[in-house]
């Protein structure tokens, strides 16, 4: 195994984040081999409220930026995040224990919402409205709407706070940025990042507001700052349902707006016409990938009985097969779990599906000798009679639980039956049940598949769920408009006042 910790400091180096901000107290360990990789710099409550200040003022003018000026700042970010691809995602592997294809794929998701984002930066549009008085015009204008906080967490460390700020600086607004305090690493990197975009654009002969962007590495203590600092009008914050919960009720006795992307506990249905072999590898990405640590990974599978025990057998040999080691060794195709905490909840989830009948594939703890500081396991896979205890919650490991089913609304409706609605899938090749599952009668999530897996997201679409998952949108479609301020627009062009609605209000 290579020294990490050095690695870890060239890559840093490299991409110009300055030593001064390993210099402080706060511990990072890759869950690679569980060491402690470096020690940053954490905000002080005092530095946050610092932070927000300069955000706020560093709104003030860039929201006088005309739209298209704005974007080439974020088109100027995409063309250093090029440039920093491969340290980039090197150090997200390092930071969250992804496989080098997945940390790289990561940085490209950045790259393609810079992308998105430029295009978008001339297509802040509203809309012309037909009046009902003459000699009248109606609209809507949209404006920014101010400084945009950023809660993200350590399964996304990048690409999230990206989705985020990439949309929010061309709407006209700075961001500030808690990373989780599990990869303050990635977050310092990517200040750098766009601090070479900053200095570019400056050196063009546009001005960057010092304050733009604003990081605040931390824990709790600094994101509860940002929940509720009465400069901060949105909050967009990543994490489990309990959290949001409480992020949630915090800004709406403010009166501020939350874009909430958290839990989701994502099923599949396996019909009989399904492509087997095309649906043997979706299920096995969704579920596994990233070691089952996705909001959208695949947690249960709904297979129909007349295919179920050849499907199910198949997928055990996958499970049983499949590579688990160092996400940095080439090959290897489940890394570990983020630390011990995931792994013992991972135990207890097994531990409880046993205690209701479940039969366990999997699910061990692996790579304990070559590494006893990190945690590896097996990926689980669960038979289930039904939907009971564990099954109805988000374990943040790689479990899949396995049920029968007979009937296509019978499965749609299990599905449906969970308090999260992020994603879901069907694989068939019967055009009627795949748009019986697209359809207001099939699935309740935010995002809804067919022959793919609930996992992989592009920009183009609006990201996020329904229910506990939040509701909110972040990256592509619309999502725009949650970072900016709708205003609706009468100008009258006459010399006489009419009044809406027919109301006569003469005055003499």
């Amino acid at each position: 195994m290579p020294d990490l910790s050095a690695e870890t400091r060239s890559l840093l180096a490299s991409l110009d984040v300055p030593a001064d901000a390993l210099a402080g107290d706060m511990p990072v360990r890759s869950p690679v081999d569980g060491r402690e990789i470096a020690r940053v710099v954490a905000a002080t409550p005092q530095g946050a409220h610092e932070g927000i200040a300069a955000a706020r003022a560093a709104f003030l003018a860039w929201r006088l930026v005309p739209a298209p000026r704005r974007g080439e700042l974020v088109r100027l970010l995409g063309e250093e995040l090029r440039a920093g691809k491969q340290a980039l995602g090197r150090l997200v592997s390092i930071e969250v224990g992804k496989s080098p294809s997945e940390g790289l794929g990561e940085v490209q998701e950045m790259i393609d919402i810079c992308d998105f984002a430029v295009g978008l930066s001339r297509q802040l549009h509203g809309l012309t409205i037909m009046t009902e008085r003459p000699e009248h015009r109606m609209m809507e204008t949209w404006h920014p709407l101010g400084v945009t906080g950023v809660i993200s967490a350590f399964n996304f460390p990048v690409a999230v706070w990206s989705w985020n700020a990439a949309l929010a600086l061309v709407c006209g607004n700075s961001v500030v940025w808690k990373p989780s305090e599990k990869t303050p690493l990635t977050a310092l990197a990517c200040a750098a990042i766009f601090r070479r975009a900053a200095a570019r654009f400056a050196a063009s002969g546009s001005a960057v507001p010092d304050g733009l962007l604003v990081l605040l590495n931390g824990g709790r203590e600094i994101g509860e700052i940002l929940v509720d600092h009465p400069d901060v009008p949105l909050v967009s914050a990543t994490g489990s349902t309990a959290m949001g919960r409480a992020v949630g009720q915090r800004l709406a006795a403010r009166f501020a707006r939350a874009i909430l992307e958290l839990g989701g506990n994502n099923a599949a249905i396996v019909t009989p016409s399904a492509d087997l072999e095309l649906t043997l590898r979706g299920v096995a990405f969704a579920a596994m990938g990233t070691a089952g640590q996705r909001c959208t990974t695949l947690r249960r599978l709904f297979v129909h009985d007349g295919i179920y025990d050849g499907f199910v057998a198949r997928l055990k040999s996958a499970y049983e097969s499949v590579t688990v080691g160092s996400p940095l060794d080439e090959g290897n195709l489940v890394g570990p779990l983020i630390d011990a905490a995931a792994m013992e909840r991972m135990q207890q989830a097994l531990d409880a599906a046993r205690a209701l009948g479940g039969v366990v594939t999997g699910g061990n703890r692996e790579k304990a000798g070559e590494f006893p500081d990190a945690f590896y396991a097996r990926p689980a896979l669960v038979e289930m009679a039904g939907q009971a205890g564990p099954v109805l919650d988000e374990t943040f490991a790689p479990i899949l639980y396995v049920m029968k089913y007979t009937d296509l609304d019978q499965a749609i409706a299990a599905q449906n039956a969970v308090p999260q609605g992020l994603s879901s899938a069907v694989f068939t090749t019967d055009l009627r049940q795949a748009e019986r599952f697209l359809s207001a009668a099939g699935s309740d999530c935010g995002i809804a598949n067919v022959n793919i897996g609930t996992s992989g997201a592009e920009i183009g679409g609006a990201f996020g769920g329904e229910k506990e998952t939040g509701g909110g949108r972040e990256s592509g479609s619309d999502a725009w408009k949650g970072y900016m301020r709708r205003a609706t627009n009468t100008i009258n062009y006459g010399s006489t006042l009419p009044l809406a609605q027919g109301v006569s209000f003469d005055i003499g």
